[in-house]
């Protein structure tokens, strides 16, 4: 027996509860060690109308040098939020020296939502981005990431059926990762979650409550890539992730904070198993 580890290869934002600020009190919640890999350092998230951000990449080999010194390995990789076509090949090559053979790798694309990709992607960060999902064991897009990733036009959730949400799972899943989670899909008074895997869908759907909040996504990747790396099944893992942010999110708004405060999830921590 053995405590099981989980690279977390996303930015380090000291406000905000977002990104390896959500993660890793999480994933330690959840009994798995976490072990950070920045990819960029922010004063706060980029919804504040003013950041400082210190770009990681230039020091990114040298620290993953040291983890190959010391022979380090890692039950798990989940991958968040990066910055540059750059960064991501330096993901795939981290991928190809620190996957073994029962890592489970989990690709969050973050790549844009609501039909727009972010500013800040380019169509080879795009392009990049369908290389490394290749090397994914569980994908969690939204619609708009799994669009792009897919290489077709956007349509929102209320034009899509159960046929619609399963042909692109699978198609997706053809790519490479036998897991996929479509996620943030709006149907009537809930927020729902589709699972493809390994050929079987499901829907995991919770009540919608409030309006989108940062880091909410941050929170549900954490909780599904420890789950999964503890050997957990897809579906309980999404069913926990969601369950967990529906409580925290009624929470949240009796708090009345604002979007760009993120989830108050640590009064919930401990609920966590």
């Amino acid at each position: 027996m053995h405590q099981k580890k989980l690279a977390l290869v996303n930015d380090v934002t000291g406000y905000g509860r977002c990104s390896i600020a959500v993660a890793l009190p999480i994933v330690s919640a959840l009994k798995v060690q976490g072990c950070i890999l920045p990819t960029a350092i922010l004063s706060v998230h980029t919804g504040f109308h003013d950041y400082y951000l210190d770009d990681y990449t230039d020091h990114m080999t040298p620290y993953i040098d040291s983890w190959k010194k010391n022979d380090l390995t890692f039950d798990g990789i989940s991958t968040g939020f990066l910055g540059s076509v750059r960064q991501i090949d330096m993901v795939l090559d981290f991928l190809r020296d620190f996957k073994g053979p029962d890592t489970k790798v989990i690709v969050d694309p973050v790549m844009g939502d609501n039909g727009r990709i972010y500013a800040s992607y380019t169509q080879d960060m795009c392009d990049e981005m369908r290389r490394l999902l290749s090397a994914a064991d569980v994908l969690t897009p939204n619609l708009t990431e799994a669009c792009e990733l897919l290489g077709v036009p956007y349509r929102p959730s209320s034009d899509l059926s159960d046929a619609d949400f399963s042909d692109m799972a699978k198609a997706l899943a053809d790519k490479g990762p036998q897991g996929v989670v479509l996620t943030g899909i709006h149907r009537d008074s809930c927020i729902g979650n589709f699972i493809y895997d390994h050929g079987r869908t499901s829907w995991v759907k919770t009540k919608k409550i409030g309006s989108d909040r940062s880091g909410t996504g941050d929170v549900f990747t954490a909780i599904v890539s420890a789950s999964v790396v503890r050997g957990e099944g897809l579906e309980e893992a999404v069913q926990k992730a969601a369950d967990f942010i529906c409580k925290v999110m009624e929470y949240t708004e009796t708090l009345d904070l604002p979007h760009n405060a993120g989830l108050a999830f640590e009064e919930y921590l401990t609920t966590l198993q």
